[in-house]
């Protein structure tokens, strides 16, 4: 992953500590992992020494934080996602052009936090239909939307109808704006939700694409845990059951999800099976400063 490789890019060149304003993405094991190597994680640039190496996760972040940051001379790389980015300029263009903005997003997600600091104008926090209702604008005939890139289609199609039956004239993005590995994720889950008895998610509590994964499958009707890795897997919900499915939130590393094999393997006879699913071949560059002009997903 993009952000994941700049940190330890950063790291190789700069040598430790290298501050990183919020969880680079949000998984226990890349955090830790990253921490380890002498990643430091804060939640403020407030908290970081002056001058020092400073690094802000893919999430993005607010006009107000990077304002700070260049006033404590913070040597700042950027890992914002591409796709955030996009949003964040998107969002502006909008606000620029006299339209009140409505961000469809989770209220407390760093993404949201960052994008809302992005957007200097009417902006409007929408998290669900009822959310729809309660918009005040100045000018209905000029209503933008924008989205929380780590939500899916499924997650925004019923938000946006609403919209659009409230605001007819409302303008908006493509879905190509929309993570790609959040959409294949969602697609895959649904599918797999048919064939199996029940689904294990990897990925952190705090990452809301492998949340989502995990609430795909219980609105399935199939029981479904979302779990950090082999530890967190109790041996007893495989108790009559003869097929289960295996996904991981977008930032969850591949070790973990061959550590969780290895365990199931050892508890139980394994066949596996892989699904067909979308290749993901979407490539964004790093920043010139830390390497080369190799490109990575997202």
């Amino acid at each position: 992953m993009r952000a994941i490789e700049i940190v330890e890019r950063a790291l190789a060149l700069y040598g430790a500590p290298v501050y990183v304003r919020h969880e680079i993405v949000h998984n226990k094991h890349v955090v830790e992992a990253l921490r380890a190597q002498g990643a430091v994680f804060v939640d403020s640039v407030d908290a970081i020494p002056e001058g020092a190496v400073t690094i802000f996760s893919a999430h993005g972040v607010s006009r107000e934080v990077e304002v700070v940051a260049a006033d404590r001379g913070l040597d700042v790389i950027d890992a914002t996602c591409p796709l955030v980015l996009k949003v964040h300029n998107e969002g502006r263009r909008y606000a620029l052009d006299g339209y009140d903005v409505v961000l469809i997003g989770h209220r407390e997600h760093a993404e949201v936090e960052g994008t809302r600091g992005q957007i200097l104008g009417p902006l409007h926090l929408v998290s669900s239909i009822d959310d729809v209702s309660r918009i005040e604008v100045k000018d209905p005939a000029r209503v933008a939307y924008i989205t929380q890139t780590t939500l899916s289609l499924f997650d925004t199609q019923d938000i946006i109808e609403a919209l659009r039956r409230r605001f007819p004239a409302i303008v908006g993005p493509d879905t190509r704006d929309i993570c790609y590995a959040t959409q294949n994720r969602q697609k895959a889950v649904m599918e797999l939700a048919k064939r199996v008895e029940l689904l294990l998610v990897i990925g952190s509590a705090n990452s809301s694409n492998s949340s989502r994964l995990q609430e795909i499958g219980e609105s399935a009707g199939i029981e479904s845990h979302l779990i950090d890795g082999p530890s967190a897997l109790d041996p007893a919900w495989l108790d009559g059951v003869n097929v289960a499915g295996l996904t991981a939130g977008a930032s969850a590393p591949e070790s973990v999800v061959q550590d969780t094999i290895a365990y199931l393997r050892s508890l139980r006879r394994v066949s596996l099976e892989d699904l067909d699913g979308v290749e993901e071949k979407v490539r964004f560059r790093l920043p010139k400063r830390i390497g080369d002009t190799q490109s990575l997903p997202a």
